[in-house]
């Protein structure tokens, strides 16, 4: 079981994609602009989710330096 820093950083992780993914913020994405050829919204939505993959792989990853 994951104990001590492992446990609230990923609690903290899942708080941070409950509050980026949801209305209040993604409204500020909905905007008639494109990046790259996509529109602002679905750009977004798919950058905060790989940011927040690759912060749970890299807390899953890290290992301990003690």
């Amino acid at each position: 079981m994951l104990k001590g820093m492992t446990s609230q950083r990923l609690i903290a992780l899942s708080l941070t994609g409950i509050v980026f993914l949801n209305f209040p913020l993604l409204a500020l994405w909905d905007k008639d602009i494109h990046v790259l050829g996509w529109p602002l919204l679905p750009f977004g939505l798919f950058l905060i989710w790989g940011i927040l993959i690759a912060a749970l792989a890299w807390v899953m990853e890290k290992r301990k330096t003690s």
